[in-house]
């Protein structure tokens, strides 16, 4: 699993990496069983602290996207449906619509835009083609 880090961003790291793994599921380069780096591996290879891999590993834990072990490690979680999924994923839409209509776009153009990001979250392309 390749992660790609931006040490420039206003993102926070952990955040970047949680993201990173999120469009690796989505886009089927990870799939249910399959385990991540540990932590400490991982933070050597992007470079970062350990403490910052764990942050980002913990938060998709309780979010469902992946299980922890401390025998077997991480490993992409088979359950597809997490109870608060929903929700989450609602107040993001609601919080990303709101700023749409803020930045001057219709509804229209904000479908596109969101239709386009769900393509290219199932490619795995990078954020660079959405626009």
């Amino acid at each position: 699993m390749f992660i790609r880090i931006d040490l420039t961003s206003q993102v926070p790291i952990y955040l970047q990496i949680r993201s990173a793994i999120i469009s690796a599921i989505a886009a089927g380069e990870m799939a249910a069983g399959n385990e991540l780096p540990s932590v400490r591996r991982l933070a050597v290879d992007i470079g970062v602290n350990m403490h910052t891999v764990n942050k980002a590993y913990n938060m998709l834990r309780q979010d469902g996207y992946i299980e922890i072990n401390r025998r077997s490690g991480a490993v992409i979680s088979a359950q597809k449906y997490h109870k608060d999924s929903f929700e989450a994923i609602m107040s993001a839409l609601l919080s990303t619509a709101a700023e749409a209509c803020a930045r001057g776009l219709d509804e229209k153009e904000f479908l596109q835009m969101s239709q386009k990001a769900y393509q290219l979250s199932l490619t795995g392309n990078p954020k660079e083609d959405i626009l």
